[in-house]
């Protein structure tokens, strides 16, 4: 249960900082670096990262962001089916 919890709390973070780099965008101001964004997909926040592409209309055709964002789904996917299979 304190993983479900965990990966509950790094997608809802994930989208957060997504909606806030689309604010800062917006109003012209200094952006959330892409490195961040990617290392919170890196850590669990694939989900989110993803859903808040979606949702609100943020880096969906950046390259190469959305490339590395999709590797990173890649290997976790890769991952996870290795787990399931040992």
């Amino acid at each position: 249960m304190p993983i479900v919890a965990a990966l509950v709390l790094v997608n809802a973070w994930t989208m957060l900082r997504f909606w806030q780099d689309k604010q800062r965008a917006i109003a012209g101001r200094r952006r959330i670096p892409e490195a961040n964004l990617l290392g919170l997909a890196l850590i669990g926040g694939t989900p989110g990262a993803f859903a808040a592409r979606r949702l609100f209309r943020h880096k969906t055709r950046k390259e190469p962001f959305s490339t590395r964002l999709m590797l990173i789904a890649a290997i976790q996917l890769g991952a996870g089916g290795v787990l399931l299979l040992t």
